[in-house]
């Protein structure tokens, strides 16, 4: 019973981990050969760490040759997880190193089309088509997932930005308060201050009119 739920788990934890995404040579067409003394080129697919496929139906060059994805050298390679492998065409060589076509990153991404195609040409050298339908599932669920992401982190920006004005429109009004506040104490303290600056010249202007009439202190001392 533990299998059966460490499965499970690691089919929810890790998909890539379980899921296989199987590649398919749809069509090859070589421009060129690279062996002088064979009449017929043995032509093969490797990626990074792998087998070589070889390919014994191509012999000719400017030839078409499309496949079913039945036949014994398919599936051509699988993706295990979205990461790219180093992958390339070769033609076998008797007396030397391999004579490459091409060498690439082949990645689950490339797969963009609908139905799961993905071409690869290289000058004078191939034209080839691969089928991968797992990868464009597995890049539009991603694409799924990535604009989910994008959106929420698009709403929690927009939260934050709703948030940060809020604030500022709270706290300038407590500094318009505190402010009023302020401005109306220096009022009330330079009105007080006014008051009893008229008081004081007030009562000094009494006095020396009552000097003045004589009816003052200072009269009754005279």
């Amino acid at each position: 019973m533990t299998i059966p739920w460490l499965s499970f788990l690691l089919l929810f934890s890790f998909p890539e981990l379980l899921l296989s995404a199987v590649v398919m040579l749809h069509s090859l067409e070589i421009y060129t050969t690279h062996e002088w003394f064979a009449s017929t080129p043995t032509v093969y697919f490797q990626c990074s760490g792998e087998n070589k496929t070889f390919l014994p139906d191509v012999k000719r060059k400017n030839t078409v040759y499309t496949f079913r994805g039945e036949e014994s050298f398919q599936p051509l390679t699988n993706f295990e997880s979205t990461k790219c492998k180093r992958c390339g065409f070769y033609e076998e060589d008797r007396f030397t190193s391999d004579d490459v076509f091409d060498e690439w990153e082949f990645c689950p991404s490339d797969f963009k089309s609908d139905d799961g195609r993905y071409i690869r040409a290289k000058g004078n050298e191939f034209n080839a088509t691969f089928l991968c339908t797992e990868c464009v599932k597995k890049g539009t669920l991603e694409s799924s997932d990535n604009a989910s992401h994008a959106h929420d982190k698009g709403n929690g920006m927009h939260w934050s930005m709703k948030l940060i004005i809020a604030i500022s429109v709270v706290a300038s009004t407590i500094l318009l308060i505190i402010g009023f506040i302020v401005a109306y104490k220096y009022w009330l303290k330079r009105k007080r201050q006014h008051e009893q600056a008229r008081f004081l010249k007030l009562f000094e202007d009494t006095d020396d009119i009552e000097d003045e009439l004589g009816i003052g202190p200072l009269s009754d001392s005279i």
